[in-house]
């Protein structure tokens, strides 16, 4: 069968390096893709957000399932588009997609069936979340409404803080349209944990859990970004937690969408906080999570294709995720200055070194090919990922690993994984 992956960072060269190892699948393409990509998948240049013309591409070259990645084209209806269409695509609609693209909409939705998260306040006018935190506890969570690439969340430990917060999200548009609406949330503390699912409308199966480091610095301090780093499983994600959520979070969230009428298939993230009040959730994201894919996919046992199909046949119940007894960490090389400015079009050079090995990975985010070479072409350039039996070794091999491939102005967090590993 002919597959299409729509994205171009490390999470769908992680997509496209599973659907390679599918026994169902002849041959690969990817829109618009990256240089990475490009060595195991026919790049078409074709943007993730032009429907019209992916769908009559999808047509033309009769491709049997679409695989879309990112959350922009899923939130703006690309499913919808390709099932008018009569053309086989995985991934919710726009209407289930909502779950990620607003804020506001998915705590509604927790709250109104009492699936466990954090306090909050929704906010269209700026000076009314501003009167609003005069007399909230701080610190303080402030999350633009919209899509934001991730990073649309502040943590404000002073009221000042969250005053000049509220101004950068929706008075100064530092997310763009996605600031528009505000939701202001109490400040969970515990441990953060990442779980991945597959659902096909009325059942969900989970996979291996994860951590991202969301921080741009060692410590978890500076900016956010889109993740700098991850490992799998989480040390902390027991059986005992994962019945909790099974029972109080997961299913019922997808009964949830089924209720109000915006059934879910596809993928579900559900990013956790492991509070002392039990697992709450922080956020839901419709899609693959990215670095998260990088260390979650490289685990798992399954064909993908197979599992995806089931979600899109509504078969899902008959099938069961198998994941291998062992670890993987994911170091991200950034290049310097990012998530803020930085420069591109340096070589890469090393990843050669990665070339026919099982155990560890080099998934290209924002790189490109110029004259013959690679180069870097965005602010999170490659994920290092590496298996092993334990997180202990897993950690040392991916920062081995790291010492493989190098570029001018290359960037990493030093610390992935070390607090979780003592």
């Amino acid at each position: 069968m002919k597959v299409l992956i729509v994205g171009s960072g490390g999470r769908e060269h992680a997509i496209a390096l599973s659907v390679s190892r599918s026994k169902k699948v002849t041959k690969i393409y990817c829109a618009p893709g990256n240089a990475g990509i490009g060595t195991i998948a026919e790049l078409v240049p074709i943007k993730a957000m032009e429907f019209g013309a992916l769908a009559d591409f999808a047509e033309k070259e009769q491709i049997d399932l679409t695989i879309v990645g990112m959350d922009d084209p899923l939130v703006g209806g690309i499913v919808d588009v390709f099932n008018a269409r009569n053309l086989r695509v995985f991934g919710p609609t726009k209407a289930a997609a909502i779950l990620e693209g607003s804020k506001a909409f998915s705590k509604d939705l927790m709250k109104k069936y009492n699936i466990p998260t954090a306090s909050y306040e929704t906010f269209d006018d700026a000076d009314a979340a501003v009167n609003y935190l005069k007399s909230a506890k701080m610190p303080i969570v402030l999350k633009a409404d919209g899509l934001a690439l991730g990073k649309g969340v502040l943590i404000c430990n002073t009221l000042d803080e969250a005053i000049a917060g509220v101004k950068e999200i929706m008075l100064d548009k530092k997310f763009g349209a996605a600031g528009a609406r505000l939701v202001v949330e109490e400040f969970m503390t515990g441990r953060e944990v990442s779980v991945l699912s597959f659902c096909d409308g009325t059942t969900i199966k989970t996979m291996t859990s994860s951590q991202d480091h969301k921080r741009a610095e060692d410590g978890d301090k500076g900016l956010n970004t889109g993740g700098m780093g991850t490992f799998s499983p989480s040390p902390f994600y027991t059986d005992e937690i994962d019945k909790i959520c099974q029972e109080k979070i997961y299913k019922p969230t997808v009964d949830a969408m089924k209720k109000e009428g915006r059934t879910f298939v596809g993928i579900i993230f559900f990013g956790l906080m492991l509070t002392s009040d039990g697992p709450k959730v922080l956020e839901y994201n419709a899609r693959f999570g990215d670095p998260e894919t990088q260390v979650v996919l490289p685990r798992m046992k399954n064909d993908i294709i197979e599992v995806m199909e089931a979600c899109i046949d509504g078969n899902l119940d008959k099938m069961d995720l198998d994941f291998e007894d062992n670890a993987a960490v994911c170091v991200v090389l950034a290049s310097k200055g990012y998530p803020v400015s930085y420069e591109k079009g340096f070589e890469i050079k090393g990843l050669s070194n990665f070339e026919g090995k099982s155990d560890m990975f080099c998934f290209h985010a924002g790189t490109a090919l110029k004259d013959g070479k690679f180069v870097t072409n965005g602010g999170r350039v490659l994920g290092v990922t590496a298996t092993a039996s334990t997180l202990k070794e897993a950690r040392a091999k991916a920062y081995e690993a790291t010492k493989l491939v190098d570029f001018e102005n290359k960037y990493m967090r030093n610390d992935i994984g070390q607090a979780f590993m003592e």
